[in-house]
């Protein structure tokens, strides 16, 4: 693939040779044939091409080149075109930035050079009635000028053929005549013919040169007279895109659209790790393919409330209340609930609070071919795909669980909460929140072993501790229990089922996770959605949260039903799209939630309902009059160089983090990725394969404890006695349910340092 080593270009060299050039997020880098030439980087899909048919070009005198990595770099004149491309190597790369640097320098100096020399009509955008008829008559003027040189040219073209015809036949004659009295008169014939052919060429060759000459002169001022037609057309197209999305803005409006807030109007995806197009539109015209997501009407439409609500004074919040069937606590959400909290704790004293690391060691830029491992894994369960590390970030699926608490306060707000609605609210927030982490996250986090724990003790931090523990192997299975000083507990179990589907991987995460709250005893339970990572061959890795969530207060019978939006190419929604609606056991809606899950979630009290019009699918939707939305959970920034640290947030940085005292089975302890970590992959590579076969001995052992024990070795075949160190299974009376809950003892045991029970895994 990649091109024969060419000598450092010279600045007047044309530059010819293979590059990678990013088309779409479908098709990935495709192998291009780019020339450079004459300050001008022009491309094509093959050689042939060269010589009837051009995929694009860019002018180098005004476009900006930018390097990304060792074999990428970045080709952009502003906006109107950006090539992403990337060489065979590092030494290529070189080559090509060297070469393009010299052209912009060489065609920067021409263009400087045009500049100075002035021009009678300066180039700039004419004013309506002024410059443009500057303009025009200076290029009819022109125009007719070059006309009369054409017709000198063609008029000494046919000159010379007259006058060259008969200088042939007068040489043929010569050679036939013999030496005679005719001899002298047919030379001077021949002279007299010669000094005309000579006298015509002499006037063609003054005709071309005067044509060049002002063709010369000309094309500096048409080219600047060019770009200025070039900017004022990307100016109206800017403006054209404005207007249609203003366009579309009211459109959705009048039709009833789910109206969000200003900063959700942007269609266009965020700069990180969204589905932007970094490819020409230009490029792969003819052969382009887009898969589009099914894409579901709104359920419901949201209109602000009548203006009497925002009215009512302090006395008419009772009977506001009683028309809508809320305890008035919750119509100024947590500014009055949390600030009247009584038991809102006392300051204590401050204590000493651990500084915590804030990087880790950059990520290597490590080549692999992902489709010799993929290419014969197709339908396989994922846990069942022997990856190398390259596909990992340093980082267990223990610890992954464990990102779910990075928004505990949003718990910690609804442990205040008065009224269950509005504490359901917040924990819908933070149900979204826990995918937040995940939008640029493409590493697969390694797959824990049996009886691997792995502890988050934030007790004098954030007043919350957490533990997990993998329960099961066949099929993987975590459990994750924490609780907060703050009065709540949360407690899941997992189990992932995922698919390799040639372009995309789907991740459907099973069993139910479950927050209790101690003072009202309301109980919560919910399950996760469905995570797909797309372009898993070719193109760019994203990653997509689509599905539906259904968070039930078995208690009360409240529910919250969320609306994780699928990411469609030609939706008109905003990407990564949330929405959901919390009502009570009967039905009845009381709070809407909107936002999206990589940003930052609003929630509105709905103060009326009423049935509206047909959508699309001749479904009637239902519209609710809300007050103003007030912002619930914003997700927070990325430290300072996370795309070079796996874009681990400032939570996840720290929890590979050593420790002292930590159970010998915790995932901090585990070689293979902590060398992952440090950056040693090979060495990584090897300890991973040492600890799954010592996983596999240890189950063998095991099961053949097994049959021994059974009464008949029917009953012991394929039997695993492996009982959980911290952790039972019950069966849970409020959700029905059976899992895995924490039976208690890990944290006594840390405190003795008795680590006796803990198995030798590692």
């Amino acid at each position: 693939m990649s091109e024969p080593k060419s000598p450092t270009p010279t600045p007047g060299d044309t530059y010819k040779g293979w590059l990678f050039k990013w088309t779409n997020y479908i098709k990935g880098y495709q192998r291009r044939w780019f020339v450079l030439s004459n300050g001008l980087l022009s491309y094509y899909r093959t050689q042939a091409e060269m010589g009837h048919t051009c995929r694009g070009t860019i002018n180098l005198a005004t476009a900006n080149i930018a390097v990304e990595d060792s074999c990428n770099f970045v080709i952009s004149n502003g906006g109107a075109q950006t090539y992403h491309l990337k060489a065979s190597s590092e030494v290529e790369r070189q080559r090509w930035i060297t070469a393009l640097e010299l052209a912009k320098a060489k065609a920067v100096r021409m263009q400087a050079e045009s500049d100075d020399s002035g021009d009678d009509c300066p180039a700039v955008p004419p004013t309506p009635g002024q410059g443009g008829g500057c303009r025009n008559s200076e290029v009819q003027s022109t125009l007719r000028t070059l006309s009369s040189k054409v017709e000198d040219l063609n008029t000494c073209n046919d000159l010379i053929v007259k006058h060259g015809s008969a200088l042939q036949r007068s040489l043929s004659e010569l050679e036939g005549i013999r030496v005679g009295g005719d001899m002298g008169d047919k030379f001077r014939q021949v002279t007299e013919r010669a000094t005309l052919f000579r006298i015509t060429s002499n006037a063609m060759i003054n005709a071309c040169r005067d044509f060049l000459s002002l063709a010369q002169n000309h094309s500096k001022r048409w080219q600047k007279a060019l770009q200025v037609e070039r900017d004022q057309r990307i100016r109206l197209e800017e403006t054209l895109e404005q207007l249609a999305k203003q366009h579309n803005h009211l459109e959705r409006a009048f039709r009833g659209a789910t109206v969000l807030p200003s900063s959700f109007s942007n269609p266009a995806l965020s700069n990180k790790g969204g589905v932007s197009g970094k490819g020409d539109a230009s490029d792969e015209d003819d052969d382009n393919e887009f898969f589009d997501a099914m894409e579901d009407p709104a359920e419901f439409i949201t209109v602000p409330a009548d203006p009497k609500y925002h009215r009512r004074s302090g006395s008419n919040v009772s009977g506001l209340s009683s028309e809508t069937g809320m305890d008035d606590q919750s119509v100024n959400f947590d500014e009055l609930s949390l600030a009247s909290n009584p038991e809102s704790p006392q300051p204590l004293e401050l204590e000493p609070v651990r500084q915590r690391r804030t990087r880790i060691p950059d990520k290597p830029n490590y080549y692999l071919n992902l489709w010799s491992i993929m290419k014969n894994c197709i339908g396989k369960e994922l846990s069942k795909i022997p990856m190398p590390v390259n596909f990992n970030e340093p980082l267990s699926m223990l610890q992954r669980l464990s990102e779910d608490l990075e928004y505990y306060e949003l718990l910690d707000k609804a442990a205040k909460c008065q009224s269950s609605l509005e504490q359901m609210c917040y924990v819908a927030a933070f149900t979204v929140s826990s995918y937040s982490t995940t939008v640029h996250r493409t590493g697969k986090p390694f797959n824990p072993l049996l009886g691997e724990t792995f502890e988050l003790d934030r007790l004098r931090d954030c007043g919350y501790r957490s533990l997990c523990e993998q329960v099961s192997h066949h099929p993987p299975a975590a459990a994750h229990h924490a609780f907060s000083e703050k009065g709540w507990s949360l407690r899941q179990e997992i189990t992932l089922a995922s698919k390799f589907r040639g372009k995309y991987l789907s991740i459907m995460p099973l069993g139910s996770i479950q927050c209790i709250f101690d003072k009202s005893n309301n109980h919560y339970s919910w399950k996760k959605v469905t995570t797909t990572v797309h372009n898993i061959i070719v193109g760019k890795l994203w990653i997509d949260q689509s599905g539906e969530i259904d968070v039930v207060n078995h208690r009360t019978g409240d529910r919250c039903h969320l609306k994780f939006a699928p990411y469609s190419y030609f939706s008109r929604d905003v990407p990564r799209k949330v929405t959901g609606v919390v009502t009570d056991k009967d039905g009845k809606a009381h709070y809407v939630l909107s936002g999206t899950w990589d940003e930052k979630m609003e929630f509105s009290r709905i103060m009326q309902s009423s049935k509206g019009e047909n959508g699309t699918e001749g479904k009637q939707r239902t519209v609710y009059q809300t007050l103003k939305a007030k912002e619930i959970w914003t997700k927070n920034p990325l430290p300072e160089g996370a795309e070079n640290m796996y874009y681990f947030s400032s939570l996840a940085l720290t929890l590979n983090e050593t420790e002292e005292g930590v159970a010998p089975t915790d995932s901090r302890r585990r070689p293979d990725q902590r060398l992952m970590e440090d950056g040693r992959w090979d060495e990584a590579n090897a300890e991973k394969q040492r600890l799954e076969e010592k996983q596999r001995t240890t189950r063998r052992e095991r099961e053949r404890e097994a049959v021994k024990a059974a009464s008949s070795p029917e009953e012991g075949a394929h039997q695993d006695n492996y009982q959980a160190l911290w952790f039972e299974k019950i069966d849970d009376p409020a959700s029905g349910e059976t899992l895995h809950v924490y039976k208690g003892g890990y944290w006594e045991a840390k405190e003795q340092g008795t680590w006796d029970v803990c198995p030798d895994i590692f």
